[in-house]
């Protein structure tokens, strides 16, 4: 589709894109770095999940290993909390910060989070509007109905919704651990803040996935509105 792909507005997304590359970059390399640091108490990702989960009387969620790097998940489905190979059996900080992170989620459904319910049924609304608001854009372009056009992009919009309620719920989530780890000891004072280093990074992913997701919103209604203008003044 060269009118979307091929057209001065593509300059918009490079900035997000390369606040893209910088976020992955920021992840990764600052989990590599403290991913070679041991916590001082040797627990593994597997343990501290399993601790933080009984004490908050989750005894029902399970902790299960995950093949991939850094897939870790919370179910709430399934109640079952997956840990990575990089994670499960690590005795990192890093991997500490980030079994902590995910039983942040667990607690966050266990407690009633609004934010998480929110997203919860924001879901099957931002599945359909991702995939349809973009067959009805290319409709209408394809037929000069802007305003159909203009529709299939306020519904692709819905994404940036669900990206911006995403935002507190990652972050609390990471709130929830770090009070966790050095409430309980699980981690040494000096630990904590590697800890936080890397769940800062990985939250920052999170942003970049909105500006990413606003920047594609904003040169869509710049292509619509450009090509709606153009007919209008013939």
């Amino acid at each position: 589709m060269p009118f979307l792909y091929f057209d001065p507005t593509f300059i918009i997304l490079i900035p997000a894109m390369l606040f893209g590359l910088y976020a992955q970059y920021k992840v990764n390399s600052t989990y590599s770095k403290y991913s070679k640091v041991n916590n001082a108490r040797r627990l593994t990702g597997a343990q501290v999940a399993r601790q933080i989960l009984d004490d908050n009387g989750l005894y029902d969620v399970q902790v299960a290993h995950i093949s991939g790097n850094l897939t870790d998940n919370y179910n709430p489905k399934t109640n079952i909390v997956s840990l990575s190979d990089s994670v499960y059996n690590s005795t990192s900080v890093a991997a500490i910060g980030v079994a902590a992170h995910e039983c942040g989620h667990a607690v966050q459904h266990a407690v009633g989070y609004m934010p998480v319910k929110i997203r919860t049924a924001l879901v099957p609304v931002t599945n359909f509007g991702s995939s349809a608001g973009m067959i009805i854009l290319l409709v209408g372009l394809l037929f000069s109905s802007y305003n159909l056009a203009m529709f299939g992009v306020l519904l692709y919009s819905l994404m940036a919704v669900f990206q911006l309620v995403t935002l507190p719920v990652e972050y609390n989530a990471s709130s929830r651990a770090l009070k966790t780890l050095e409430n309980d000891m699980v981690l040494y004072e000096d630990e904590v803040p590697a800890a936080r280093k890397v769940l800062n990074a990985a939250a920052l992913t999170y942003v970049a996935a909105l500006v990413s997701t606003l920047s594609t919103i904003l040169r869509l209604f710049l292509i619509v509105g450009s090509r709606s203008g153009r007919r209008n003044s013939r």
